[in-house]
Parts: C-alpha cells; structure tokens; sequence
C-alpha cells in the first residue's frame, strides 16, 4: 500500500521573518528534493491539501480565547497583551509581532495532520506522511518554539474522537522535549508517549522522572539525551525500551513525528544522528507498527536549522517509513564517540522509573 504525502502551498505562509531561524523555504526545498529522489517511485503518493483547519478542529486542544487571538494578530490588529499568547521565539524579530499571515500557514499544517489520520483510517494508505506537521511546543493557550498550533495533540485527539482509536503511541524525535503535546498527554492514559530529546536546551522539560500522572502515571517516557548521541544510542532505545513497552501497550496508531534537528551539523542542536540515523528510525517505526497495529503510522515532519542537511533527512524519515532504499553521499562525522556508555546509564534509569508500570521493564 502507498504512503501517502500530504502537503499544501499554504505552509509558504509559516515563517517567521528574516533574521528567524525558522523560514518557509524549507518546504520548497524538501519538495524539490522529493520529486528528484522518489517522485516516481509508485509507493508514494504526493497529495495537496488545499484546506485549512477549523476553529472547530483547532478547539480539540486550543482554548477559543487563544485562536482568536493568534488569528487577530496574524492579520495586522494590534493585541496590547499579546505577551500573554506568545513568546518573543514566535515573533518576527524585526518588528516584535506576529508575522502577517502565520496562523493560516499553521492552519495548513495542522489540516496536513488531520487529513494524515483520515487517510489511515479510512484505509486509503497504512502510512501517510504530514509536511509541516510536529509543532510540538504549542500550549492550549499559548504559542512557543514556533509553534502556533500544536497539531500533534490534535492529531492525536483527533483519531480517538472521530475514529474511536482508544490507544496511540506519540513517538518524539525532535531534538527539542515536546512541552506541549506532554501536557496534551500527561494525564490521559491513553497516549504511551515517548520522547527522546537533548538534554539541557529549550525548553528545559523532559526530565527522565517526568512519567505521568494520575491513571497515566508511566505513559510518559522522556529520554534526555547527553550532547554527541548518536545512531547506535538511539538503536540502543529503539530496541531496549521503545520497542518492549510498545508491545506491551499495544497502539492502534502511531504517530512519530520530528524532523532533522538531531542532526550532528543542525545548527540549534548538539545531537548526533548522520543520515543513516534518520533511515534507522523510519525503518524502526515502519517495523514496529507492522508488528503492533497494522502497520498504521503517521509521520509529521517539520523542524531543523541546517537547509543542507534538513531535505535529506525528512527524505531519509519517510523513505524508510515507506521501505524505499534512498541513498545520498557518505557522511563523515567528527566525534569521539556516539554516546553509547551514557545512553545505556540513562535507559536503566528509565526503566527502573517504569518497572512499577510496566512488565516489558521489569
């Protein structure tokens, strides 16, 4: 079955401003990028969204007080509290606003996430692939991190709601801890969410010993990384903690989503996945969600800081997501080691936090 890629033109409208570190013609350059490496290939099917998302579709995570307030903004009126929505990362760094036309670019981006569930559920595709879409660190009342809306938690909600899937596993592999969609989930028994992340950097969350609350305790796994990890360490987790309390939970859907920032040459970031890392990751999501649910996967990709790297890792994520071979120059990365020692130390400290929870951890 094909893996379908969802993307619209209106993503040209999610940027930031000059002198932002987040700039729209990433987009551009991911698709052309695509059309030369697997726009022929018949297991990928690019699709166009030409749809925005509702306040309806919005309001399953935003307050209404919140997106009326970013659509004002976005459009020129002037908010004299506008520091209570937003923080200064969201604003064009020129003029201290939010930049004209951002919230119908984020609109895109969380419509690209729905139609992603839609087309899984409906059986159109296993996979579907959601440009723009992993905006992670959006609040219910509150955009961070460049993210205006957070169309994780949506997506998420979206597909217990309207489909009555009643477990997902939310997979993160954004360099940045996901402040946002761990609040989406923190209390909700059930999403297992999983979050692999740098320690030490924006925002500062993702502890080891955050793990849920309530009847969630346990459904939240962070695991902070030490700068430098690198492809073997992220194996190591894959096959040592992800893969065992995935199959205990046992997901109807999964949703990974990330782009290239754990990338050793991203600019944000000190991370330290090569290219073959990426195609590491899209291999094991494709092999745990063949093993788990059907292979129903979601993949949202939008982030990284290198525009040389940022292309061919989202094309690395979802050839591998879809089984197809993609190959691009041999990397050569500078560093002492990949982090393997440290990351062994951190998953037996998570799974001593998670053995109360779960026997895959015991």
């Amino acid at each position: 079955m094909k893996t379908t890629v969802i993307y619209s033109n209106k993503l040209q409208k999610y940027d930031f401003g000059q002198g932002h570190p987040f700039r729209s013609d990433r987009f551009n350059l991911f698709l052309r990028l695509f059309r030369k490496k697997l726009g022929n290939n018949e297991s990928f099917a690019l699709e166009e969204n030409e749809n925005l998302a509702t306040d309806e579709e919005l309001g399953i995570w935003h307050t209404d007080e919140y997106i009326q307030a970013m659509r004002a903004a976005s459009a020129g009126i002037d908010l004299p509290h506008l520091s209570r929505f937003a923080s200064g990362d969201n604003l064009n760094p020129l003029t201290g606003l939010i930049p004209p036309g951002v919230e119908e670019g984020a609109r895109a981006a969380v419509k690209n996430s729905i139609m992603a569930i839609d087309t899984i559920a409906q059986g159109t595709s296993e996979k579907a692939v959601s440009i723009g879409g992993g905006l992670h660190h959006a609040k219910a009342g509150y955009g961070e991190g460049f993210c205006i809306y957070n169309d994780v938690a949506i997506a998420a909600r979206y597909a217990m709601k309207q489909y009555g899937i009643s477990r997902v596993l939310v997979l993160d592999t954004d360099a940045h801890a996901g402040n946002g969609s761990c609040a989406a989930f923190y209390a909700d028994p059930r999403v297992l969410f999983i979050d692999l992340h740098q320690a030490g950097i924006y925002p500062g969350t993702g502890a080891a010993d955050e793990i849920g609350e309530g009847k969630a305790k346990g459904f939240t796994i962070n695991l902070p990384l030490v700068a430098g990890t690198g492809d073997a360490a992220y194996r190591l987790i894959f096959d040592e903690v992800i893969f065992p309390v995935a199959a205990q939970f046992q997901p109807e859907l999964i949703i990974r989503y990330g782009g290239s920032d754990p990338h050793y040459q991203d600019s944000l970031t000190q991370l330290g996945l090569t290219l073959a890392g990426f195609k590491m990751i899209g291999e094991k999501v494709r092999q745990l969600s063949e093993t788990v649910c059907g292979g129903k996967s979601a993949d949202l990709i939008c982030s990284g800081y290198n525009l040389d790297v940022l292309p061919k890792a989202w094309i690395c994520l979802l050839a591998a997501l879809g089984g197809a071979e993609i190959e691009f120059e041999q990397e050569y990365p500078r560093r002492e080691s990949e982090k393997v020692e440290e990351t062994r130390k951190l998953i037996e400290q998570v799974q001593g936090n998670l053995r109360p929870f779960w026997k895959s951890m015991r």
